[in-house]
């Protein structure tokens, strides 16, 4: 599997990283969740939403598992969009955002999802669809120390690297709908470097993405029991 976050954070200027534990009844604003699956797939050469892990879709194991942290989950569509929203069996759950050309790149995918997050959501948190691997308490890690900390942006680390999902606040939900379409998400991102806060977890899954058949076996070669049915 890849290790590979699609969003660069710079080494500088950290505001603080440490570990943290998961308090998911702290009260504190809601968060959405969105998970990107609008791109094409092209190596893995089929909608990896639809790849099935420990039983279930990638897209519907990430949604039932966003779905115990985030509210709304939000899901991006693109290319694939009515083969994987008929494909999967937790779509009632969701809101759809499509995005008509994903081929624009992922800041395009990430603005239409938080084109949808409602007012009354004080953060958002997003994951691309290849991280299906990922800990229910690395969410919930997440969310808890955003809660305490009000921080701007909140980024997963594993063994020192950075990965996703990232959560970030509402002022920067506002910022990245303002992005040109040239610009990249971490146009914005890196603004708010030296407030930015890295929690360090025992979760490979947000630094190896399964984005080709190679990456793929060898996932289902460390988690046996998630062989597809």
């Amino acid at each position: 599997m890849a290790h590979r976050s699609q969003i660069y954070f710079r080494q500088r200027g950290i505001a603080g990283r440490s570990e943290v534990t998961p308090d998911v009844a702290t009260p504190g604003p809601k968060i959405a969740g969105l998970i990107l699956s609008g791109g094409a797939s092209r190596r893995m050469g089929t909608p990896k939403a639809l790849l099935q892990f420990q039983n279930e879709t990638f897209l519907d194991r990430l949604i039932r598992l966003f779905s115990a942290v985030c509210d709304p989950v939000i899901v991006v569509v693109g290319l694939h969009a009515e083969k994987i929203r008929s494909g999967i069996e937790r779509g009632h759950g969701v809101l759809f955002a499509l995005n008509p050309d994903p081929d624009r790149g992922m800041l395009s995918s990430l603005q239409c999802g938080l084109a949808l997050v409602p007012p009354d959501a004080g953060a958002a948190m997003f994951l691309p669809v290849d991280h299906p691997h990922l800990a229910t308490s690395t969410l919930e890690t997440l969310a808890a120390r955003f809660r305490a900390d009000r921080a701007p942006v909140i980024v997963p680390t594993y063994a020192g690297e950075h990965g996703h999902p990232v959560c970030i606040a509402r002022s920067l939900i506002t910022e990245l709908l303002a992005l040109p379409p040239e610009a990249k998400a971490s146009d914005v991102i890196h603004r708010h470097v030296a407030r930015t806060v890295y929690v360090e977890v025992p979760d490979p899954a947000v630094v190896t993405d399964v984005d080709d058949p190679a990456a793929y076996a060898g996932l289902l070669a460390q988690h046996p029991s998630a062989a597809t049915q």
